[in-house]
């Protein structure tokens, strides 16, 4: 069974209250650290990865992003899947191979640009074409972006997922999602839902797996709580 596989296996037949949990390397180091606390598989966010480099979310250079996948994906055995925001730009070819090159078994696309929700149809499109070059190889999870872009009703975010999981996409991540709409999403959404989890303080992935998780991811949390108490050892050494 290859990698990619796998990574698929990873998000099908889950029992509720048992999420996938999937945490979030920004670098090849952080990512030996999860490998080596038997996480299964890895999801790297890109906001910690763009921090690990010295750019704001957002801001990173395609070729940088894509090999700083490559690094962290060299590093450890388990499959990694990659944040790779909107994807650059690039045409659906040229996206799959530039991932494929990288080793990663999946991508995270997001719906929106510059702060702005695309087009629904017109992405679900762009995510057939992504799907079609993978021909497996790649696990794709679209992001739905309509919480964080200031449309709260839940319906829209299912009215989005629903053209991407017929788009083919192999899960949805409605980012932002409050947990008390998890049940409803879950109910109208077919397929494996990822949800954001804090990494301090509210609900666990087991409970968000309760309410309808099949997955759940921490975008930049790790890191930022790793920069905080390296900040916390910093101010001991004087």
């Amino acid at each position: 069974m290859s990698k990619a596989e796998m990574f698929r296996a990873l998000h099908h037949n889950r029992a509720p209250g048992d999420p996938l949990v999937l945490p979030g390397p920004w670098d090849a180091a952080s990512a030996r650290v999860f490998a080596e606390a038997g996480f299964p598989a890895l999801a790297t966010p890109s906001a910690g990865v763009a921090a690990s480099l010295g750019y704001e979310d957002g801001q990173v250079p395609a070729d940088e992003m894509f090999a700083a996948v490559a690094r962290i994906v060299r590093a450890v055995d388990v499959p990694v899947s990659a944040d790779v925001e909107g994807g650059y730009g690039l045409a659906p070819k040229e996206l799959v191979e530039r991932l494929l090159e990288t080793g990663a078994v999946g991508c995270n696309l997001e719906d929106s640009a510059d702060g702005v929700l695309k087009d629904p149809r017109e992405h679900a499109d762009w995510l057939a074409e992504v799907r079609s070059e993978a021909a497996g190889r790649l696990f794709v999870n679209a992001r739905v972006d309509t919480f964080v872009r200031g449309v709260a009703d839940p319906e829209r975010a299912i009215e989005r997922a629903a053209m991407y999981v017929a788009a083919g996409a192999d899960c949805v991540y409605p980012i932002g999602a409050p947990p008390d709409v998890l049940p409803l999403l879950r109910a109208g959404i077919q397929g494996p839902i990822n949800v954001g989890a804090p990494t301090e303080g509210g609900p666990t992935p087991a409970e968000l797996g309760a309410r309808g998780a099949t997955r759940i991811t921490f975008g930049p949390g790790l890191q930022r709580r790793a920069a905080r108490a390296l900040r916390e050892i910093a101010a001991q050494l004087t």
